[in-house]
């Protein structure tokens, strides 16, 4: 198999697997400590997208820190001890996971920028309403889809590890 940057037990891997643990817990981060959130979810009620939106965005942002902590730390392992963790069972895992978490991660990042934008420039309601936190909501956003481009680099280079057995 060929040694890719990026690849399984490499310190380029396990640098990306920190950015998108890193960025995804903080995509969560601003999105929950946006004043008044929890409040702002309930009175939005009425608008039913904007909480699936934003609830999709934090449970997706969720399992991508887990997945991506959980390979981080084997990376950490790998890189220690030396091992190779390029194995085509293994590696077909990575493929799977990064695939299944790049999808959820783009689908949610796409969606909260969608209602983000309906509120903020499409139905004035950032402005009708000074407090809400709308550039945090942004913010959160942002770092979602950087969280993605991460997710689909690693996703990529897993791939072609894979297609190289």
């Amino acid at each position: 198999m060929k040694r890719l940057l990026g690849g399984p037990g490499t310190i380029t891997g396990l640098i990306l697997r920190l950015g998108q643990c890193a960025f995804g817990a903080a995509s969560i981060g601003v999105m929950v400590t946006a004043l008044g959130f929890s409040s702002y979810t309930a009175f939005w009620y009425s608008y039913v997208p904007s909480i699936c939106d934003f609830s999709y965005l934090i449970a997706s942002m969720g399992l991508q820190v887990l997945w991506s902590f959980g390979l981080a730390c084997l990376d950490i392992y790998a890189v220690r001890r030396k091992r190779d963790l390029q194995n085509a069972i293994l590696v077909s895992l990575f493929v799977v996971g990064d695939w299944v978490t790049a999808t959820l991660s783009l689908a949610a990042a796409c969606s909260s920028a969608g209602i983000v934008v309906l509120y903020s420039k499409d139905l004035d309601f950032c402005k009708i309403h000074k407090s809400l936190p709308c550039r945090r909501y942004q913010i959160s956003v942002a770092m979602a889809f950087i969280t993605w481009v991460l997710t689909a680099i690693s996703s990529h280079v897993m791939f072609w590890i894979l297609a190289s057995v």
